[in-house]
């Protein structure tokens, strides 16, 4: 059965375009049909763009009819987290206070898509400015899962992961400060990419830490993240966090296998405490990659009992909102206290977790000497029920490191737990190396057929 425009990759979306099997007007008419369709259920989208992306599309295929080569997300519908700035749409960062604010400018990230030749459908719900692993929502309700929508997507770029997964978007954009790309890609069988700190503006991109935060892709293959964080890559000196160094290709390496490639094992730190059925799969997985020629070994992350408490995301995460915290603490949700929590933070702590994060940094970079990818469940559970609350500390166990030492990860679908709830593998590798952790992921990827796989919402009814 051929598939619908909706259920494409923006591989494959690009390559119908391209041949003019279909126009760019006619896959987002596809795309706002399927969000239309699915809304009611997941609630993944706190604004639809319906008129700008039909006025992009068609300018899309204008430049289409006119040999005018846009870039390489030509007419391709995508969805921001809804903590992106755009011009002239509403911005809210899934805060209560915030609905009617309206940005003047595009965020860096949002201007490289539309450079690219994206089309913009709408924006997506998030956990309340971001802090948290649930996308559970105070002022805008809660994401649900596709494969279960009484169960968590993740977060807090829970709209995202839903969205991608159910084919509302072709791509969409999200934060990572402590696994909020990768939680949600995991939890919703999908992919997700975040590159090296500093490899993606966030000029533009509402804050949670400024020093951990990072902007990223989720999209249905390893292939069309790569494609995503390439357009969006690049040094804006705007940032201060921004890395001046060449955008290069993540897709560059991807069909080259991994012979010879060497995998670590971080078992002590990001494997223990995991559900039987995440550890089976990812197993599996680990095995697939040695046969195909990887060499493994286990390796011991730094820092196992004294590294950084997370302090850095709460102080910083005080200092931005202080005078919300000031002026408006009656119109939080369900983070105000996590938010204050930051405000007794002191400066002695706050520059011993720093102190802790560079040596944590400095002790990963030389485990990345003897191994290329380091390979790790990416959540120790699948996906929470929405009732139960955020369970954050859990959720974000094994993702956090990444954030903290800056390395690139990914999330990829590895399987399904026996509830059919999906489980998601990490891969890590060292800095501004992001064209390995994808050509590893790829090649996993390539050993099954979790990428085909997509809820079915007819279906997705409370586990028993």
């Amino acid at each position: 059965m051929p598939l619908r425009p909706h259920e494409l990759t923006i591989m494959e979306a690009a390559e119908a375009l391209e041949q003019g099997v279909m126009t760019s007007l006619e896959l987002t008419e596809d795309i706002l049909a399927r969000i239309e369709d699915t809304e009611p259920q997941l609630n993944a989208y706190i604004t639809v763009t319906a008129d700008l992306a039909r006025e992009q599309a068609q300018a899309a295929d204008d430049a289409m009819r006119d040999g005018r080569d846009l870039g390489s997300l030509h007419g391709i519908p995508i969805a921001l987290k809804d903590l992106v700035d755009t011009a002239g749409i509403p911005t809210t960062g899934g805060s209560g206070f915030l609905r009617d604010r309206i940005p003047e400018r595009d965020a860096t990230v949002y201007t490289k898509l539309k450079d690219a030749g994206a089309v913009l459908v709408g924006k997506l719900n998030l956990h309340e400015f971001a802090f948290g692993t649930t996308s559970r929502n105070p002022h805008y309700g809660a994401v649900c899962n596709p494969w279960d929508v009484t169960r968590s997507p993740g977060g807090s770029s829970g709209g995202s992961g839903a969205s991608v997964a159910v084919g509302s978007s072709l791509g969409a954009l999200g934060s990572d400060t402590g696994g909020s790309i990768r939680i949600p890609a995991a939890l919703c069988g999908v992919t997700g990419l975040m590159g090296t700190y500093g490899r993606v503006s966030r000029t533009g991109v509402l804050p949670l830490s400024w020093t951990l935060d990072h902007v990223g892709p989720l999209t249905k293959t390893v292939e069309d993240a790569g494609i995503m964080l390439n357009a969006i890559a690049g040094y804006d000196p705007s940032d201060p966090g921004s890395a001046d160094v060449p955008i290069g290709d993540a897709n560059a390496t991807l069909v080259r296998g991994v012979d010879g490639v060497r995998i670590g094992l971080p078992r002590r730190m990001l494997w223990t405490g995991c559900d039987d059925d995440v550890i089976e799969h990812c197993e599996i997985a680990v095995d697939h990659l040695r046969n195909m020629g990887a060499i493994v070994s286990e390796v011991d992350l730094p820092l196992q009992t004294d590294r950084p408490r997370g302090l850095t995301i709460i102080a910083e995460a005080a200092a931005y909102h202080a005078k919300w915290l000031r002026e408006r603490r009656d119109e939080y949700g369900d983070i105000l206290e996590r938010v204050e929590a930051g405000l007794s933070v002191s400066a002695v702590d706050y520059i011993n977790d720093q102190r802790l994060r560079r040596k944590f940094i400095e002790e990963t970079v030389e485990v990345l000497q003897d191994v290329d990818v380091l390979i790790s469940p990416t959540c120790s559970r699948t996906a929470p029920l929405i009732e139960d609350g955020d369970p954050t500390a859990e959720l974000a166990r094994l993702t956090a490191p990444y954030d903290v030492t800056g390395i690139p990860a990914i999330s990829i679908p590895c399987g399904y737990d026996r509830h059919g709830m999906p489980i998601g593998l990490m891969i890590g590798g060292r800095h501004f190396d992001e064209s390995r952790v994808c050509r590893v992921a790829h090649a996993y990827e390539q050993t099954a057929d979790w990428t085909l796989q997509r809820p079915d919402l007819e279906d997705s009814v409370p586990i028993t």
